[in-house]
């Protein structure tokens, strides 16, 4: 009875991997605009629980859906972007960041003008991924628009069905544009709820109120908050009307700077915001402003807007009455923007890469903060006696923010680096620029050396300022391991992946090796010897004598990046992986196209094979009836498959998929 239960078992685990799975179906219909202008309708009907991912779902999760119009030269031109119907948004906690999807059905308009009369059809190509509880496949649709010939403007012409396993015979003979392809390892956030997105909104709100004490306590601002509760309460008749002004003017501050949040949102938009945020430009254009804004703060230079402005506000707010209060608060915001425009355009910018009420909520939370203080010392002008005298201090807290904006700027390069895939900033350079930053932040709190603005170098510090010289201190001790490949948990998200390296050295498992790596090879996760073309991995096995063990993966494969966290670092499989099998990691999400003489249509999906992902894509489905990653398959290093050893799916269990590996390679062996 064991024996049969067994049997069945693993009859199951073999139809759980050899399964083609098609989430998404596919179809299309045309809407006749007007004589020249038609609307091609792309309809997606997706399976429950499956996720099908936005335009604009934010790098660092799930690939982006990419839309390829076929012929455009010369017969039809597009009018706008791609518009689409309303998506969801699930917070990743993981990688901090909203990832945007589609359930059940997905609607996409895309207007076009016609420039050729004669013109029957267009061909598109949709590209994208689908994910379940962090398995995802790769999703497309080859699709016709049979365009109509009547003049009704209402007129729809609908066509069949596409789907992943019935090609239409309009093939792609182009890949879509990868300039969103995400290329670092992510997880996907498939089982988030709304409430994740309401959390996502809540964070920004805190660190933004954070980011407003900090500018509080600028020299610019803090100094000001007991000369305007002054004014405030001498010129007013009777203490209630003093407190009725200060509390005009703090939501008079807090309704500047929430306009200017809300001016950023309409004038851009969610969308474009987001796409903004996956863009090398706008990486590389917040990496100058940063830089910028931390020079500032170190004393280099003053960013200050136009005094005629101030001038000329200032006037205004000498009328009285609650416009004159409002004046008031705004030339607070003016004459300060030295000290807290950095701030305001540090916070805009991590905000905008969230989109949609993201700014409007960071400008809420940051004027909150600086409107506090004007308020309660209006109420209970006592507590003036009880404020810390303005001084040095100040000036040290500027710098030290200084220090952590020149930080933080590296990280928009990282993501440009990354989405290139240039390798100029990769993980030992990046944290060893951190730790350059942090050591200098952190001599600087001991008092080494002095800063422009410093007034004189100080015999003695402070216990808060030694305090925090001690907290940079170890968090720059901290992060020196990393140069050699530990991975620094708390920075994860903030420093490229560990794969992303010079030498991925693989730290503390006791197994790295400082040997030449063999051609074609590269270091993958752990320090694992790792092949990305079966062939070049074959011809490697056949030269060393051991087995091959094909790993089909993807740069969003989250289940891919469980087992290489959770399984593939345990010391014992670790020690298999590195000496007994050769890995041959097969990315089937990869967008680089193959040279076109290395192009084809596969026998056994009838599709267009064109990009290095599609390639084996095709090699897992037509060889093992699989299109899900990640699959493990072990074949002897002549490439034949091993009869009674399945390929291994998603499997956490470290016993199961040792004795998994330990069976496939004696079976190779023997052969």
């Amino acid at each position: 009875m064991k024996k049969i239960v067994s049997l069945f078992a693993l009859f199951l685990a073999f139809m759980g991997t050899a399964q083609i799975v098609e989430p998404v179906k596919w179809s299309s219909s045309v809407v006749k605009v007007s004589d020249t202008e038609l609307d091609l309708i792309i309809s997606a009907s997706i399976e429950n629980n499956w996720h099908l991912y936005s335009q604009f779902t934010p790098e660092g999760g799930a690939l982006p859906l990419v839309f390829t119009f076929k012929n455009q030269k010369g017969n039809y031109q597009l009018i706008g972007k791609t518009k689409e119907g309303k998506y969801k948004k699930a917070f990743n906690e993981i990688f901090e960041i909203e990832e945007y999807y589609f359930q059940n059905t997905a609607k996409f308009t895309q207007r076009i003008k016609l420039l050729n009369p004669k013109l029957k059809t267009i061909s598109l190509l949709a590209d994208g991924q689908a994910c379940i509880d962090g398995k995802c496949v790769q999703t497309e649709g080859n699709l016709v628009f049979n365009l109509p010939e009547t003049k009704a403007t209402e007129a729809t012409s609908e066509i069949a069905i596409c789907s992943l396993s019935k090609p239409t015979d309009s093939v792609a003979t182009t890949e879509p544009d990868t300039t969103n392809q995400t290329v670092e390892p992510v997880k996907n956030s498939n089982n988030a709820t709304p409430n994740k997105e309401e959390k996502s909104l809540w964070t920004i709100f805190f660190l933004a109120f954070l980011g407003g004490f900090a500018a509080l306590l600028m020299p610019c601002i803090f100094p000001m908050i007991p000369m305007t509760v002054s004014f405030f309460t001498k010129q007013s008749k009777t203490k209630a009307e003093g407190i009725r002004n200060a509390i005009i003017y703090g939501l008079a501050i807090i309704a500047i700077y929430v306009l200017l949040g809300s001016l950023i949102t309409g004038i851009f938009g969610a969308e474009a915001l987001n796409e903004l945020s996956t863009s090398v430009t706008f990486n590389l254009i917040f990496f100058a402003l940063l830089v910028i804004f931390a020079l500032s703060f170190l004393g280099a230079f003053e960013i200050v807007l136009p005094s005629s402005w101030a001038t000329k506000i200032d006037s205004k707010a000498d009328k009285g009455g609650i416009v004159g209060i409002f004046f008031m608060a705004l030339a607070l915001a003016v004459v300060s923007f030295s000290c807290t425009g950095p701030i305001v355009g540090t916070l805009l910018v991590e905000s905008a890469s969230k989109g949609g009420l993201a700014p409007i909520i960071g400008m809420l939370g940051f004027s909150i903060a600086i409107a506090l203080p004007f308020m309660l010392f209006a109420m209970f002008p006592g507590w003036l006696n009880s404020m810390p005298k303005s001084g040095g201090w100040l000036n040290t807290v500027k710098v030290s923010l200084g220090f952590l904006e020149l930080a933080f700027a590296f990280k928009f390069l990282s993501n440009a680096d990354l989405v290139l895939q240039k390798h100029w900033l990769e993980r030992e350079l990046f944290i060893a620029i951190w730790i350059a930053v942090f050591a200098a932040w952190a001599l600087y709190l001991f008092g080494k050396y002095m800063l422009p603005h410093d007034y004189e170098k100080a015999d003695k510090i402070g216990v808060g300022r030694l305090m925090m010289a001690i907290i940079v201190s170890t968090f720059t001790f901290y992060m020196i391991p990393g140069l050699w490949g530990a991975p620094l948990k708390i920075l994860s998200g903030l420093t490229p992946p560990i794969n992303y390296a010079e030498s991925a050295s693989g730290f503390g498992n006791g197994n790295s090796s400082t040997a030449e790596l063999p051609e074609h090879a590269h270091n993958g996760p752990h320090g694992i010897i790792a092949f990305e073309d079966y062939e070049y991995g074959l011809a490697y096995a056949k030269k060393v004598g051991k087995p091959v063990l094909l790993d089909f993966t993807g740069d969003a494969c989250a289940n891919c990046r469980k087992m290489e966290d959770n399984v593939w670092s345990d010391k014992t499989i670790l020690s298999i992986l590195k000496n007994d099998v050769v890995l041959v990691s097969l990315y089937c999400d990869r967008k680089i196209d193959l040279p076109k003489e290395k192009q084809y249509v596969s026998k056994t999906t009838g599709k267009q094979v064109i990009t290095i992902g599609n390639k084996w894509t095709d090699l897992q489905i037509s060889r093992y009836k699989s299109n899900s990653q990640p699959l493990y398959v072990i074949i002897d290093n002549e490439g034949n498959d091993l009869e009674g050893v399945t390929p291994m799916a998603f499997n956490t269990n470290i016993e199961e998929y040792k004795k998994w590996l330990e069976n496939g390679i004696a079976l190779a062996n023997k052969k």
